[in-house]
């Protein structure tokens, strides 16, 4: 079964600030962009790679007909996180949404596994993610509104081999989103999360052994891995009003058997 075709924008995000972390490259970052864009938002767009996200911003600005905001981050580095969302709302005047889609993976057995390696993808996916979280936070719960969407994945519930460092990191996201969200509720910022199955880009292809792929694409009721940009559909839709009586929700985009 094929991708089904591309859904044209209706206005869902017309005239937020939207500011997305790890945007480069071609997957749920770079996606969610994009389509922030095509549903009327301004973007500001963060990533850790230098020219990777200049060649973002010039993708963005051929769509959008401006240049967005772009914004190195590491977002392991406190000062960088505060200064990425500083600096989008020095340029735009507020932040509207804030989402946290920078993570680390990898594939190795925990056995194998040595503290550098487990501490680096806790400290970018879990600890990274509440970084940025905290400090949108203290801008929204000033102006008084804002949403946060954070991105887990499934292995947040469901057992993988090789991804103990990974499933660990994204069940704290999950954690971290519910319990954030209460704390926010009262201050009028809603905090959600989408938790993907598998969505293809060449950065996966590239990185994952073509027998995992495939192990994982039989696992899909579609026969297929998700475009990123049907993920991006699902962040859109939590970051606009149409979702405005949903926080602390995990939403699963999979189409995984049970």
């Amino acid at each position: 079964m094929g991708a089904p075709p591309y859904v044209d924008g209706h206005g869902l995000l017309a005239d937020k600030i939207v500011v997305v972390t790890a945007a480069a490259g071609a997957g749920i970052g770079s996606a969610v962009a994009t389509r922030a864009i095509e549903e009327g938002a301004t973007v500001v767009v963060s990533d850790v790679h230098e020219r990777r996200l200049a060649e973002a911003a010039d993708a963005l600005e051929a769509l959008g007909g401006s240049r967005p905001l772009a914004r190195l981050c590491d977002v392991r580095d406190e000062a960088q996180v505060q200064n990425l969302l500083d600096a989008a709302v020095a340029e735009h005047g507020r932040l509207d949404v804030l989402v946290n889609n920078a993570g680390l993976g990898g594939d190795t057995r925990l056995v194998d596994m040595d503290d550098e390696e487990w501490g680096r993808v806790l400290d970018i996916t879990l600890t990274g993610t509440m970084r940025c979280t905290r400090a949108a936070l203290r801008i929204m719960e000033t102006q008084g509104h804002g949403v946060i969407v954070n991105n887990a994945s499934v292995v947040g519930w469901r057992a993988q081999a090789g991804q103990t460092h990974y499933a660990a990191a994204k069940a704290g996201v999950m954690a971290l989103t519910r319990c954030s969200a209460v704390e926010a509720a009262g201050s009028g910022i809603r905090i959600n999360c989408v938790s993907p199955s598998l969505a293809m880009h060449p950065f996966l292809a590239r990185t994952s052994s073509e027998e995992l792929l495939t192990s994982l694409v039989d696992g899909e009721a579609f026969g297929r891995a998700a475009e990123p940009w049907e993920v991006a559909n699902v962040v859109v839709f939590l970051a606009s009003d149409y979702s405005s009586y949903m926080t602390g929700e995990v939403v699963s985009v999979s189409s995984q058997h049970p």
